[in-house]
């Protein structure tokens, strides 16, 4: 064999073998990029926003989290009303030589004369000193207690403030317990309605406004009992002042509807007491609905 066929016949060899060695070999696992700086930074800012989003939604400020006026003042309405009647509450209290904002707070209204009174003391003292009294800006309803959802009635009876709202549809405002324990017995089961506030505006249909301007400062004084330690903040309404001229007055207007003026002499019991004394009542809630008015 010549020499030359032998060369080639060498290279076709060589050329097989590396072919079969190429594709039968393991191919290498896929190289991940090493990521940039700038790559790392988007990375780590993706992940922050993810992150604050999540805390935002899972942050909403509450009594839980953070102290109840720290929590109230992240809203602008109440930061609006600091502003604006802070040292008017301060110069209502020194008025009745009541040196501090260490105070408990009660509150009551009369439908027939369409006021709010706001009534204080120094913590841990008494009696309570009427401080401010407002008007109701508009009124629903008529004289007697509320009984079912869609009635139009302001309630009648002793409640207190469950809940503050300073994102309310009329601008502030504290929410009572309606329905109490003796609404739940009295009223109609199937449906007793409930969102009684005194709030803001000028418009209602079994709240009480009082306006945005006065609401502002009632809010100061009820953040300011509460956030120093008054965990009921009492609310009495009643249809109207129950001195006896009063009470007598009722009687004569509404002699027919005897189990109206029945309840309205519960009410008047606790309304005289404090009127004596300037002190609250204890309230006890009868099996029949009824207020028992439980004096010291």
């Amino acid at each position: 064999m010549k020499v030359s066929s032998l060369i080639i016949l060498f290279v076709l060899l060589v050329g097989i073998f590396f072919s079969i060695g190429y594709c039968t070999r393991k191919r290498p696992n896929k190289v991940t990029k090493k990521p940039s700086m700038k790559d790392k930074k988007n990375t780590t800012h993706k992940k922050s926003e993810t992150s604050l989003e999540t805390a935002s939604t899972n942050s909403t400020p509450s009594d839980s989290v953070l102290p109840f006026k720290v929590q109230q003042m992240t809203y602008d309405r109440v930061k609006l009303a600091y502003r604006k009647k802070l040292a008017i509450v301060k110069g209502l209290l020194k008025q009745q030589d009541i040196q501090t904002l260490d105070i408990e707070l009660f509150i009551r209204a009369v439908k027939l004369e369409r006021e709010v009174e706001v009534w204080a003391r120094q913590k841990g003292t008494k009696p309570f000193k009427l401080v401010r009294t407002y008007k109701f800006c508009e009124s629903s309803g008529e004289l007697g207690p509320k009984r079912k959802d869609g009635d139009k009635q302001i309630p009648e009876g002793f409640y207190h403030i469950n809940r503050f709202n300073p994102v309310s549809k009329f601008h502030l405002s504290l929410g009572l317990n309606y329905p109490n324990r003796s609404d739940k017995v009295l009223g109609d089961t199937t449906g007793l309605g409930g969102d009684i506030f005194l709030h803001g505006d000028c418009v209602t249909v079994g709240c009480i406004p009082i306006t945005d301007n006065n609401i502002r400062e009632l809010y100061v004084f009820a953040v300011e009992a509460k956030a120093r330690g008054q965990k009921k903040i009492p609310v009495n309404i009643f249809p109207a002042r129950l001195d006896n001229a009063g009470f007598d007055k009722l009687k004569e207007q509404y002699k027919a509807q005897e189990n109206l003026v029945e309840f309205w002499a519960s009410l008047k019991k606790g309304y005289e007491y404090f009127e004596n004394t300037k002190e609250l009542p204890t309230i006890i809630f009868a099996k029949s609905g009824k207020y028992i008015v439980k004096t010291k």
